[in-house]
């Protein structure tokens, strides 16, 4: 069977190259790239990311690549930063963004007295839950994924999984051909590895 044309979108952004690793243990190729024309005729397009939204955004309008992803036709996947950036507003840098998705997205606020000393960011292992995605299968109820942030989505009409840190939030959205995860499936251990073979296979 003939690979897929997977490309992971090149932009101001850091661990894009561990998503790439993920996938190469799973036996498939992807390219890094920015350039438009291959990013727009890719089978699969993964956008990732660790950074900050205002910044990010500022560097996709520059370079064109925000209407570039909302024009994408085929299945779309954010990771982290990815998913924070096709919201509709990020609290970080008080910057609207590619609005992909109707869920604003907020900052995490640690609860005053703070008797279990939570921290910010939320940096661990937490559970997901009511997954209604083909990202999963109902196997995965209750895995547990790696999560890194300080930024969140709401449970909204587009989650496809929930979690609980501080407060219930968006895990993974979807609407349409767009998908997106706030964990890193690239370090989540094997389910994260199967939830990147199921969006290399929808």
């Amino acid at each position: 069977m003939a690979q897929p044309e997977i490309v992971i979108i090149k932009y101001n952004a850091g661990n894009i190259r561990s998503v790439n690793n993920a996938l190469i243990q799973l036996g498939y190729r992807a390219e890094i790239t920015a350039d438009p024309e291959k990013i727009s005729r890719a089978d699969k397009v993964i956008f990732p990311g660790v950074g900050e939204a205002s910044t990010t955004m500022a560097f996709l309008k520059e370079k064109g690549m925000d209407t570039l992803i909302q024009g994408l036709t085929q299945p779309v996947l954010g990771v982290c930063l990815g998913m924070q950036l096709m919201g509709s507003h990020s609290e970080e840098g008080s910057v609207d963004c590619l609005g992909i998705f109707d869920a604003p997205i907020r900052k995490f606020v640690l609860p005053r007295p703070n008797p279990d000393n939570l921290k910010i960011p939320h940096m661990g292992w937490n559970q997901i839950s009511d997954l209604k995605s083909d990202l999963f299968d109902q196997s995965m109820e209750g895995a547990y994924v790696y999560f890194v942030h300080s930024y969140y989505a709401a449970l909204g009409p587009h989650t496809a999984a929930g979690t609980n840190y501080l407060l219930s939030f968006s895990a993974a959205l979807q609407k349409d051909n767009f998908f997106a995860t706030q964990f890193h499936p690239e370090k989540s251990g094997p389910v994260g590895l199967r939830i990147l073979k199921r969006f290399i296979e929808l």
